[in-house]
């Protein structure tokens, strides 16, 4: 990302897509087409209004490393499940772990109190933000983070809300299940009629049972295996997504498509399927490898974001004397203001 942005889902290391455009979480293909061609209209050099040729550029690079980037992934039919996916991942994780999730914005705080009316609420307090989004492009990714912490607080109580509809749902199998139980037996007493017998259904010789699920993966998964070495990642994961629709928990299949992953640097993806990989069968060697090959990413990116932390405070210690209370490109997201 060209522009830092440290709040919301940005925070843990997603690119809130929904949030760069100023549409909701749920928005559909229309709703998105039409917010990205309103924002790059105004933002396009050819169609900018702002008289100041800074300002100008500074459109240009919003729209050429954030906007457009952002409409990619969500008009493309394959990024976008994808990064549904992620959102389903991470709402989850944020729903059982609410009470650890500190929100810094009055916005997101606001739709946290509002209780059951949460739905209605988030998109009215997404418009208030996603109207003066673009207005100051000097505060434009203020705004993208306010709107990312208010997805985020959206995502954490869709998820919430499952998991305690599907605790009242298991309470309630019980009693549901007892009454059933209790009902032929009532029938019974007061119906003299003779149960009616089934049709017992012929056996067809010219029809085989299908293979096991297993089996008919493994197609998939040689095709995909002969693409990786082609480097055509692209058709791999093609591939091993309709190998997932027959087999869901085919360990073998997660394991590829984290390792495929790994090489697209992405790394939520890549964990999500390791993550499936291991809890359907952590014995299969695909999955010890994927494993170390993240782990040895992850390490590898540390170091360099420590190299980066040592040169960048080389870097303020030469320049701390020369413009005193200066916080960096936008001052910061929250709280600072520019000079």
């Amino acid at each position: 990302m060209a522009f830092d942005i440290k709040h919301g889902l940005f925070k843990l290391n997603i690119t809130d897509h929904h949030a760069i455009l100023g549409v909701a979480i749920d928005a559909d293909p229309k709703q998105i087409r039409l917010k990205y061609l309103k924002t790059a209209h105004k933002l396009h050099p050819d169609t900018c209004r702002n008289p100041d040729a800074a300002g100008k550029k500074l459109a240009s690079k919003l729209l050429s490393r954030m906007i457009n980037p952002a409409y990619e992934q969500l008009s493309r039919k394959t990024s976008y499940l994808e990064h549904q996916l992620v959102l389903t991942q991470i709402g989850k994780r944020l729903a059982e772990n609410s009470d650890r999730i500190n929100l810094s914005t009055e916005f997101a705080k606001q739709l946290l109190d509002s209780g059951d009316k949460f739905e209605l609420l988030y998109p009215k307090l997404l418009k208030s933000l996603a109207q003066e989004q673009y207005k100051s492009l000097e505060s434009a990714t203020d705004k993208i983070a306010l709107i990312s912490e208010l997805n985020l607080a959206y995502l954490m109580l869709q998820h919430r809300k499952g998991i305690n509809r599907g605790d009242s749902i298991t309470q309630a199998q019980p009693s549901a299940a007892k009454s059933q139980t209790q009902a032929p037996a009532s029938a019974s007493s007061t119906s003299q009629t003779k149960p009616v017998k089934k049709p017992q259904a012929t056996p067809n010789p010219t029809n085989s049972e299908p293979p096991d699920p297993k089996v008919r993966v493994a197609s998939y998964i040689r095709r995909a295996k002969k693409y990786m070495e082609q480097k055509n990642l692209v058709r791999a994961i093609a591939e091993l997504k309709d190998g997932l629709k027959i087999d869901p928990n085919n360990s073998t299949v997660h394991a590829l498509l984290s390792k495929i992953y790994l090489r697209q640097q992405q790394l939520t993806m890549a964990k999500i399927h390791l993550k499936k990989a291991e809890q359907a069968n952590s014995k299969d060697p695909l999955v010890g490898e994927s494993k170390k090959e993240l782990d040895k990413m992850l390490k590898q990116k540390e170091r360099d974001n420590a190299r980066k932390g040592k040169s960048s405070g080389r870097k303020s210690s030469k320049t701390s004397g020369n413009k005193p209370g200066n916080s960096g490109f936008l001052g910061g997201l929250f709280g600072s203001k520019n000079k």
